[in-house]
């Protein structure tokens, strides 16, 4: 994805440090809990053999079922954040931007939800909770619901000022994240 960010648009207006700073602080410490709870990472060198109780605390037995479903979460979650971004194209950026000739995509998944490459992202953390089943995945992912929330009202203030009634109808009609729900 971040290759592909260098072929987008240019930018016009992008958020302060400030912006970014809100929602980037609860993002880190969603994936701080994550990580902090795994308490048998089976990757050399990554140096995570403290895990910090009680989030590596197991809430789901470790079964196939379980590991499968969480999976399945995950893969959902990614295949969502891949059509998100293919029907974005040169207007996607990864903080919070305005591009020149910038457009309102309302097609694809954003026919679906406003914002979903959030719900990707919420999806793929879920799945990942769910498979390493702690207590710092289920803590984390209320925190990084948090985050999502935060980047995606300054999303939607941006979209407002440029795109007025066009979005202000696009609102209406489509939720942000859950579709039919919220």
């Amino acid at each position: 994805m971040f290759v592909a960010g260098i072929f987008t648009k240019r930018t016009t207006e992008h958020q302060d440090i400030t912006g970014r700073l809100w929602y980037g602080v609860f993002l880190l410490f969603a994936f701080w809990l994550l990580v902090k709870g795994i308490s048998n990472l089976p990757a050399p060198g990554v140096g995570l053999k403290q895990p910090i109780y009680p989030l590596f605390v197991s809430l789901l037995p470790h079964s196939s079922i379980v590991m499968i479903l969480g999976l399945i979460i995950l893969i959902m979650g990614l295949s969502f954040v891949l059509w998100a971004r293919a029907n974005l194209g040169t207007n996607w950026s990864g903080s919070v931007t305005y591009k020149e000739n910038h457009e309102l995509i309302k097609r694809g998944p954003y026919a679906l939800v406003r914002h979903p490459i959030y719900t990707g992202l919420l999806l793929m953390f879920l799945g990942t909770a769910i498979t390493i089943g702690n207590v710092g995945g289920f803590l984390g992912f209320p925190v990084l619901f948090i985050s999502c929330w935060i980047k995606l009202k300054q999303e939607e203030a941006l979209m407002i000022k440029h795109f007025k009634e066009g979005y202000m109808d696009y609102k209406k009609r489509v939720k942000a994240l859950i579709p039919f729900v919220l």
